[in-house]
This record gives C-alpha cells, sequence and structure tokens, in this order.
C-alpha cells in the first residue's frame, strides 16, 4: 500500500500565539486548552481526524520563532522535525497574516531543510480590520507553495485545509533561500558527504544547535581539532537570520499593502490604559476584585441546592438502610466528603470561566507585559507570570509550563515559588473559613469575603515575590533574559467553547478530588466507627462515641502539635489528611463533623460554626480561622505538585527545600498570626 493511501501524519507548526491549537481543535474536534498569550502548548500533542476515508493524524508543536531552540519547548519543536522525518508526511505551517515577516523566518528554514510545507495563513478576520490586505497569488508564486486562508476561530477555510491535505499538497522548495557562508562551506560539504546527508543546510543547523539538541555521533566522529573550531557560533546564526529577513522584506512588500486613512482601532486605544506604568495595574486589581466578587455572589445559589441535595440524600440512606456499619459509611461518611468537595464546584467554575476569557480575549498577554516590569527586580521576568497565573488553576500545568522560560535560573525560580500561588484547590478552604470567619458586610459595595478572598489570592502572589528574592541570591548564575513578544490583537472570547472548557476542568478537579476522598471518607469512618475499648463481637454490632474511637486518640495524639497554632484534634487530622491534596482538608472536616453527633444541627457548615473546645470556647474563632487562611496560603500541602517539581528540576536537593520551607513557614507564620489574634 502506498504512504498516501495510509494513515497520513502531519505537523502542525508555527509562531506562538498565531492560532496552532485552534486549527488542531478544528481539525481534530479535541477540547485542547487554548490561550491567547504565547507559550501555552508546551509539549506536542496529538488528535486523529477522517476525511473522505482518509485517516489524518495531526501533531501540534510547541510555538517557536526559529529552528534554533532558546528554551525546552522550542527544542522539542526543532527535535521533531528532524528526527521524526521518515514519520510524517508533511508540515502545516501557520503564518499569521498581522505578522507576516516574523512568521517567514521559521518557514524558510523548515523549507531548506527540505521539509514538505502546506502554509495556512490564519486570522484574516484581525488583519482585514487592521486594513492590511494581502495577495495571496502573489504570495504563493514567491514562496512556491500551497496557501489556505484560515479564520480558526470562525471555522472558516478548514475544510479547504482537510483537503489540501487529503491531495497531498505539500510541496518541497525548488532551490535554497539561504546559502551556507563561504568561511562554512567546505567543512559543512565535506561533512555532509562522510554523513550521506544529502542536505548541506541540514548539517549547518545540528552543528549550530549544539545547546538543546546535542551534534549527532556520526559528526562528531568526523571532525578533528581543527574542524571543531569552525563550529556555527552565534554570530553566524545572528547573520542567517539578517540575510534571510532582506529577502522576506521583499516578499512583503510585494504582497501585503495598508489601506491608507485606517483608523486607530480599539486594540490601540484599550492598550494605552491596560498597559500603562500605573494604571495598567489598577485595572488588573479591579478585574481581579470583579472576579471574586461574582465569585461569591454567583456561586452563592448553586452551593446551596448542592448542600440541599446531599443532605437529602444523606437522609434518604438512613432511612432506606438499616441502622449499621454499611448505613453510617455512606450517610455520615462518603456522603457528606463527597458532598464537602462538590459543593465548591461553583466557585471553582466560575474563577476557571474568567480566566479562559481573558486568557481568549488577549488581556492575559498584556498581563505578562505588564507583569515583566514588576517581576525583574525579583529575579523573574514576564514569563513567569504565565505559570504563577495558570497556578490559579493548579500548580501542576503551571509548573510544566515554565518550559517556555529560556533562563535556567529564572525558570528554576519560578518552579519553586508557583506552589504559593492560591490554586483552586486552595479555594475550598478559603470559601468555607472566610464564610466561617468573617461577617457579613460590605465595604462600597463589595462584599467583606471578596476582599478576605482577594487578600488571600495577593497574599499568595506576594509570598511568591519575596521567595523569588531568597531565591534569587542562592542560585547563582549571572545570564541576564530578556521579554521579546508581541501583543496580540484583543478578540471576542468564544464563550460557549471556554465554558466547555470549563466543564472538562471542573469535572477533572471532581473526579480527581473525589477519587482521594472517597478513600479518606472510608479511612476516616473506620478509625470513627472502631475504638480501642470495644470487644472484638461490638465491631459488627455498634459503633463507638467519636472521643473512644481510634480517629479522636490519633487526633488527639497530634493535638498538642497543632494546639499552638489553635486547632483542635479535628483540624489536626484534616490537616493530616490534606497532604494527599489541599482540599482534601475541607472533606475531612465534612466527614468528621458529619460524624459526629453531638452536634444537632444539620448544615455542616453549621455544626463547624456552633462547634466548642472543652473550655467553652469556640472552635473556629477570628484567630483560628486567620491562622488556618494563612497556613494554607503557604503550606505545600500537595503530593502530586511534589512528584511534578522533582520531575521537572531532576533534583531531590530543591525538591525538599521548597517542602521543608514552605511547611516551616507556613506553621511559624500561621502561629504568630494565632498568638496576635487569639
Amino acid at each position: 500500500m502506498e504512504k498516501s493511501q495510509q494513515k497520513q501524519q502531519v505537523l502542525l507548526v508555527g509562531n506562538p500565539n498565531v492560532g496552532k491549537s485552534t486549527i488542531f481543535n478544528s481539525l481534530c474536534n479535541r477540547k485542547q486548552k487554548t490561550g491567547n498569550y504565547a507559550g501555552v502548548t508546551v509539549a506536542s500533542h496529538s488528535g486523529d481526524y477522517v476525511y473522505k476515508n482518509q485517516e489524518v493524524e495531526v501533531i501540534d508543536l510547541p510555538g517557536s520563532y526559529s529552528i534554533y531552540p532558546s528554551a525546552e519547548d522550542e527544542a522539542i519543536c526543532t527535535k521533531f522535525l528532524l528526527d521524526e522525518r521518515e514519520n510524517y508526511n508533511g508540515v502545516i505551517y501557520i503564518l499569521d497574516a498581522l505578522n507576516l515577516k516574523r512568521g517567514l523566518l521559521m518557514f524558510q528554514q523548515i523549507r531548506d531543510l527540505g521539509i514538505p510545507v502546506l502554509m495556512v495563513v490564519n486570522q484574516l478576520d484581525e488583519a482585514e480590520r487592521r486594513g492590511i490586505n494581502i495577495d495571496f497569488d502573489q504570495l504563493s508564486r514567491e514562496l512556491d507553495v500551497k496557501i489556505v486562508a484560515t479564520n480558526a476561530k470562525q471555522k472558516i477555510g478548514i475544510d479547504d485545509l482537510r483537503e489540501a491535505v487529503h491531495n497531498q499538497e505539500f510541496s518541497v522548495a525548488s532551490e535554497n533561500t539561504f546559502q551556507i557562508p563561504l568561511e562554512q562551506r567546505a567543512i559543512v560539504h565535506r561533512i555532509a558527504e562522510k554523513t550521506e546527508d544529502k542536505n548541506p543546510y541540514k548539517v549547518w543547523t545540528l552543528l549550530s544547535s549544539d545547546g538543546y539538541l546535542g551534534k549527532i555521533h556520526s559528526v562528531h566522529e568526523k571532525l578533528n581539532e581543527e574542524e571543531a573550531k569552525c563550529v556555527v557560533p552565534k554570530r553566524l546564526q545572528t547573520q542567517e537570520t539578517i540575510r534571510r529577513y532582506q529577502h522576506i522584506d521583499k516578499i512583503v512588500q510585494k504582497v501585503s499593502a495598508k489601506k491608507p486613512g485606517t483608523k486607530e482601532l480599539l486594540t490601540e486605544k484599550l492598550d494605552k490604559v491596560l498597559v500603562h506604568k500605573f494604571w495598567g495595574y489598577v485595572v488588573f486589581l479591579a478585574v481581579l476584585l470583579l472576579i471574586f466578587q461574582v465569585v461569591f455572589f454567583m456561586a452563592e445559589y448553586p452551593m446551596n441546592w448542592i448542600d440541599g441535595a446531599f443532605a437529602t440524600l444523606a437522609d434518604y440512606t438512613r432511612e432506606s438502610l438499616p441502622d449499621g456499619p454499611l448505613s453510617s459509611l455512606l450517610a455520615d461518611g462518603i456522603i457528606p466528603g463527597l458532598g464537602g468537595i462538590i459543593i465548591f464546584a461553583p466557585q471553582i467554575g466560575i474563577l476557571l470561566y474568567f480566566l479562559y476569557l481573558l486568557e481568549d480575549s488577549g488581556y492575559m498577554t498584556r498581563v505578562i507585559f505588564l507583569m515583566d516590569r514588576l517581576l525583574h527586580p525579583f529575579g523573574l521576568n514576564g514569563k513567569s507570570i504565565v505559570p504563577l497565573i495558570s497556578g490559579i488553576a493548579c500548580s501542576i500545568p503551571a509548573i510544566m509550563s515554565t518550559r517556555n522560560i529560556e533562563n535556567v535560573k529564572e525558570r528554576l525560580i519560578t518552579i519553586m515559588v508557583t506552589p504559593f500561588m492560591t490554586c483552586a484547590a486552595r479555594l475550598p478552604v478559603y470559601s468555607i473559613i472566610i464564610a466561617l470567619v468573617i461577617p457579613d458586610g460590605n465595604f462600597l459595595g463589595i462584599d467583606y469575603r471578596a476582599i478576605a478572598l482577594l487578600v488571600m489570592y495577593l497574599l499568595g502572589f506576594v509570598a511568591a515575590l519575596a521567595g523569588s528574592v531568597v531565591l534569587k541570591y542562592f542560585i547563582r548564575q549571572k545570564e541576564r533574559s530578556f521579554l521579546v513578544m508581541d501583543l496580540p490583537p484583543y478578540k471576542m472570547p468564544l464563550f460557549g467553547y471556554d465554558f466547555k472548557l470549563m466543564l472538562g476542568r471542573v469535572w477533572d478537579f471532581i473526579t480527581g478530588a473525589g477519587k482521594v476522598i472517597f478513600a479518606v471518607s472510608i479511612i476516616l469512618w473506620v478509625l470513627s466507627y472502631l475504638g480501642p475499648k470495644q470487644s472484638p463481637e461490638q465491631f459488627i454490632a455498634t459503633d463507638v462515641h467519636m472521643d473512644d474511637s481510634y480517629l479522636a486518640k490519633l487526633g488527639k495524639g497530634i493535638e498538642p502539635v497543632v494546639a499552638p497554632l489553635g486547632y483542635d484534634w479535628k483540624m489536626g487530622v484534616a490537616i493530616i489528611s490534606s497532604f494527599a491534596a489541599r482540599e482534601v482538608f475541607v472533606g475531612t472536616l465534612s466527614t468528621l463533623y458529619s460524624l459526629d453527633e453531638d452536634v444537632e444541627e444539620e448544615r455542616i457548615i453549621d455544626k463547624m460554626r456552633n462547634d466548642v473546645k472543652p473550655n467553652g470556647e469556640k472552635v473556629f474563632t477570628l484567630a483560628t480561622g486567620l491562622s488556618i487562611l494563612v497556613y494554607y496560603a503557604f503550606a505545600m500541602q500537595c503530593i502530586s505538585t511534589i512528584a511534578v517539581v522533582y520531575r521537572e528540576t531532576r533534583s531531590w536537593k530543591w525538591t525538599l527545600i521548597q517542602l521543608v520551607g514552605m511547611s516551616g513557614l507556613a506553621y511559624i507564620a500561621a502561629f504568630v498570626v494565632y498568638q496576635l489574634f487569639k
């Protein structure tokens, strides 16, 4: 069977933020997360589609500006292009209609490698709004390549792209646009002959990419000491870039023109405020405060419905099943534990939805640009804000997204401080504690709870900056970095698509946390159902009082450690269990208070609000609540995050420094806060 009749494999390649992921989603109907800022795709993703009985596998590679990688995500792209050449049919190269010059650099490099290419020019609607006219026929002739014009978000041109792939309209350059410099030509041709590589430019790129790709062994073996001195230096890579742009400038002048008298667009007008040195930060804080206000206001009703539904389910279970271990396990253990987490799904969903809208609109790129000025003195750069803000959803993908930070020192610092950011798992903890200890009321129409939540998010950000300053002086590296990026035009978000993304993330949160809560609830129920004073024949017949259970014995054993922070034994057990994941704290407390028959209130939060210590003092006071909030603001309470930190750093030293440092800081800070406010 010929290759054209077999399953095809094509690569999606292009600069960051040109719509590759959106085209990938449109082609393959996949729900890959798409964001309107550079660095969204940090590893290759694959999907499939069938067109005219032809199955096509599409691999979406990380965005890159050149085949010479400066960061790990760019290295993935270059390595795949070179190492997997025998496995894919060709490259779909995505070119941004707003940035022809920038995008054509990598296009020319790929063509000179002898790789078949099909070009897609995307974001036509934005080019038209800016008065940019592109002669696609002329561009196709100049580049000698098939061009498909698309507007990926509206799925315009996607069927034309499928047809072009089906017809194998990939083309190979008839001649190279870049000539090897004279002083390097001899060694390149000599190595090309010895390695039987017929593409001189490929040898040139392999020799010049020692930093990330490594030299191929066959080339290594053929170099003597004199030849090794001729390996392509950085200055010649720069020379290549200059020569290519001279050629690209001539092409762009022929195919692109701007309409005279084009008015200033809304993007330019908004940027005068949104990236302003002062007002930009004010607007960003106002946006965050508005989001948190909406989180509490909109989530209140569905949270009450969920709370009522789980209470009804627990009552129904008690009434339907005879008294005994099974009824107690379900009604007092598993159902309250799961309900204690699921009740916060609306808040998490609303927060994530707004973050997706901000990414989709293009505002998050402005935040990166804005924060670069703020972050540099702390040993970070503007790209660090992407994982820091992504950490609001989850630290795990946020830490993985640091791969697009070129500077090794800045990447390590970002990995170390990202867990300080308030992730979705902390939101249930913050929400329930704020509801318990922050009084009702508002300031200038803004709910006290929204203000308190904003303060917790800012506290995490401040802690990340403070940690960066400390690490800046411990991690030695003199290499400096600079942030170079394009500000994309503002776009109307795809509200329905972002809503689907949000539902997917919330479901992932519920199922991920649900598995842990399910296991923890069973363990807690067993420890609370049994006690050391029970005789063997009593184990199945009846449970023990909470205070006489193994759970209470365990909790009271660790109570001296947590008592200085204002916590009782129940909170101690919840903190220990939350090392599996932060949100388990709430599920554990929900299970414990459901099992406590001494408190008669139906709602878990009412039981917690009215619970008292043996001395008559309320368990959840303002001092205790603030202590818990501060503890979870700093604590490294997530096994999965610890694992991904080790995977990304490949260092137990830094992983343990982070774990011990954050845990120690959390304990000390919680102790100080409790002692000040009690």
